[in-house]
């Protein structure tokens, strides 16, 4: 052996890097760095931008909803293939596929909740399941929990993430706008208030039906809210849209939604609005004496005489 040979190295050389997840995230808004336990302890909203970041179904059923209060209806009913409808897969591929990504059964939950007390219909759209795609299950579990709200006298929110009508139930999922938006006026025949929350994206068939016809329509910040998406709309004019159009603080301005509300007040938003509704409805009610009630249920009857008599009789 020569006078400086030795058997092993000294120096360990590392051949591979290892790559691992070091648990930081730049903002797709801002480009900042920010780590995802300060992601998730802030609602999903990055702390420096304010960027709202999607949650998931069950971050947004634990954001509004009152600790263990959600009880889930409704959940027997299951998509299934009737049209036979194949591109690039089938569609009963494609719901297995989203079944088994998602963990839900369809794009909406819906059930029964309360929200700081109060007791509430709620129905959440899942954006992880296909898009959030409104085929005629999912029309059929919003219209049934309206129907719920309707039999059990309480308010209804819902809160809407989707692409629009699933294109693979064609014609069945356009009726669903029509379904929903009929069960929606006899919750306004009820005189029941209903908060409808428009997170990123709202777009299609959902915000051109229920989405669309809230008592109170909010929308979390920098939400896409759109029938068709900008990509379409450019593609269709044949022009650029202005910077930020089709987002919540661009609608709002042009009178399509109320307000729009940070994610960690919207919980307490709502309850106002319910309350607010609520109360001043029945009073508005109690401001009308028996008499008075009496003579408005007989106009709305046509019956002309008997109004005509019982005001000569108030007269008297």
């Amino acid at each position: 052996m020569g006078l400086f040979s030795r058997s092993k190295p000294k120096i360990k050389v590392e051949n591979k890097k290892k790559d691992g997840y070091s648990g930081w995230i730049k903002c797709l808004n801002c480009n900042e760095l920010i780590h995802a336990d300060e992601l998730k302890e802030n609602l999903n909203c990055c702390g420096k931008c304010n960027y709202h970041y999607r949650l998931s179904l069950k971050q947004r059923i634990e954001l509004l909803c009152d600790e263990d209060s959600f009880k889930e209806l409704f959940d027997n009913i299951h998509p299934i293939d009737s049209l036979q409808f194949v591109d690039t897969k089938s569609y009963v591929d494609r719901l297995n596929i989203a079944k088994e990504k998602s963990q839900s059964t369809e794009a909406v939950k819906v059930g029964l909740c309360k929200i700081n007390d109060v007791e509430t219909a709620i129905a959440i759209l899942d954006f992880s399941f296909m898009g959030g795609s409104m085929g005629s299950v999912v029309g059929e579990r919003i219209t049934s929990i309206i129907e719920q709200a309707c039999d059990s006298n309480l308010p209804l929110v819902i809160v809407s993430a989707s692409g629009g009508a699933r294109m693979q139930e064609s014609i069945l999922s356009l009726m669903q706008m029509a379904k929903t938006s009929a069960a929606l006026t006899k919750l306004h025949e009820k005189k029941l208030p209903y908060i409808s929350i428009l997170t990123n994206p709202t777009t299609g068939g959902v915000t051109a039906s229920f989405a669309s016809l809230g008592d109170i329509i909010i929308a979390e910040p920098d939400a896409l809210v759109a029938f068709a998406g900008p990509r379409v709309v450019e593609q269709t004019i044949k022009q650029k849209l202005p910077e930020g159009a089709q987002k919540s603080k661009f609608v709002k301005e042009n009178g399509m939604i109320d307000l729009i509300v940070d994610r960690k007040d919207l919980k307490n938003k709502i309850t106002f609005f319910i309350k607010f509704l609520t109360k001043n409805i029945r009073k508005s009610e109690d401001r009308f004496p028996a008499k008075l009630k009496q003579l408005l249920g007989f106009a709305e009857d046509n019956k002309k005489e008997k109004v005509t008599k019982l005001v000569n009789q108030n007269n008297e």
